[in-house]
């Protein structure tokens, strides 16, 4: 019945507010920002109504969680970066039934999910700065996903992207844009460093770590990449242990997806983190549901499946 149209990883780093504003920051992130508008731009050429946002600011402690309220409004200031993100207004309109959906073809797959379609809790600014370059006329539709998932494996949260790709293509009547919001390494810079690696990844070993993944992504080999993300999560300090990234790749197919990655905004350093917009094409999938893996790895924030 529906359609994935685009699936992306994302970066939504506070300091592409901070470059909107007068002062020594202005513009630094242009680059950034013109990656989410092309991205924005893509969503509205292929007919997306509604974009889901897996997003690797709003942490859990049980169960994945969609924010799937009617609509959302209101002024955000980052508890972490306060510094940065400081009253910053947000409007747009969610899509109660689809949060719905997707939540159920989850917990149909033994992925445990709740959707929160009437209440008070606002999204976070991994969700809030994407949209505030890509949605800023409201045009889409917004479901926020939780993936900042303190005890959960990767291999439920590649079933659960994998589901919610099921649950569009045969029970959503309509079109739907997939973000993966956070950046691969997230080493901040230590305390007081900060300003030195406002443009700087914080270790040589992450920067060519980083490299690395984001050439094996421009080569398609996802097979690989899905072996060594249970280690590449830990050993890389990827965001939200990656879970985020575990979504996408369970969504276009695992290890059997094999489109190579059309990166946007090239891999630039953020505070001593790694960041990128990278557009990974949606192709088709046989349809098989990814079976529950056996966790093999002893730490349970990294267990994943290696294959479908």
């Amino acid at each position: 019945m529906g359609t994935v149209a685009l699936a992306a990883k994302i970066t939504h780093v506070p300091s592409m507010y901070l470059s909107e504003l007068p002062g020594a920051r202005q513009g630094t992130r242009q680059d950034a920002i013109d990656g989410h508008v092309e991205i924005g731009r893509r969503c509205r050429a292929l007919g997306v109504d509604t974009i889901v946002v897996f997003d690797t600011h709003w942490l859990v402690n049980a169960g994945y969680h969609l924010n799937c309220a009617p609509h959302f409004k209101g002024l955000y200031t980052s508890n972490e970066l306060p510094h940065f993100i400081s009253n910053m207004p947000f409007e747009f309109p969610g899509n109660p039934a689809l949060g719905r959906i997707l939540a159920r073809s989850a917990n149909d797959m033994g992925v445990e999910t709740l959707a929160h379609d009437a209440t008070t809790l606002d999204p976070e600014y991994g969700t809030l700065v994407p949209m505030r370059y890509m949605n800023t006329d409201q045009h889409f539709k917004v479901v926020s996903v939780s993936a900042m998932c303190t005890v959960h494996y990767l291999n439920d949260s590649a079933r659960l992207g994998w589901a919610m790709r099921r649950a569009v293509e045969q029970h959503y009547d309509g079109t739907v844009a997939f973000f993966a919001s956070g950046s691969l390494s997230h080493r901040f810079a230590q305390n007081g460093l900060a300003p030195e690696y406002a443009f700087k990844i914080w270790s040589p070993f992450l920067e060519q770590l980083d490299h690395k993944v984001v050439e094996m992504w421009q080569a398609g080999q996802w097979q690989d990449f899905c072996a060594m993300l249970p280690e590449y999560a830990p050993k890389g300090h990827g965001e939200g242990f990656m879970h985020d990234t575990a979504m996408l790749l369970g969504l276009l197919g695992w290890s059997a997806y094999d489109a190579p990655a059309e990166i946007i905004t090239p891999y630039f350093g953020a505070s001593g983190t790694g960041q990128i917009n990278a557009v990974f094409p949606v192709t088709p999938q046989d349809g098989r549901a990814i079976p529950k893996a056996v966790a093999s790895a002893a730490d349970g924030y990294t267990s994943v499946a290696t294959r479908l």
